[in-house]
């Protein structure tokens, strides 16, 4: 198990760049929680190595043309289009 301990200031710095607003006792839980966290990922490192299985088969099909949609087509049934493009909501 991971010695391992995670700083109060490191769960603020995720919180903030995953723009999510933590009280107090919630940074105190999710570091407490992310030491759990890194102890799984330690323990990962005691999976035994396998070795190489054999090669493997492409079972994918072959990239082959066929008729489709013709733009005005594809773009009948779209509820807002703008120069030949669908056109969606703005993302900020």
């Amino acid at each position: 198990m991971s010695d391992a301990s995670v700083d109060p200031d490191e769960v603020r710095h995720v919180a903030d760049l995953a723009r999510v607003a933590l009280d107090e006792e919630e940074v105190t839980r999710f570091a407490e929680q992310f030491v759990e966290i890194l102890a799984h990922f330690d323990s990962l490192d005691e999976v035994p190595e396998v070795d190489r299985e054999r090669e493997l088969v492409n079972v994918m099909r072959p990239d082959e043309t066929r008729a489709c949609l013709s733009q005005e087509e594809a773009l009948a049934n779209a509820p807002e289009t703008e120069d030949g493009y669908f056109k969606g909501p703005r993302v900020s």
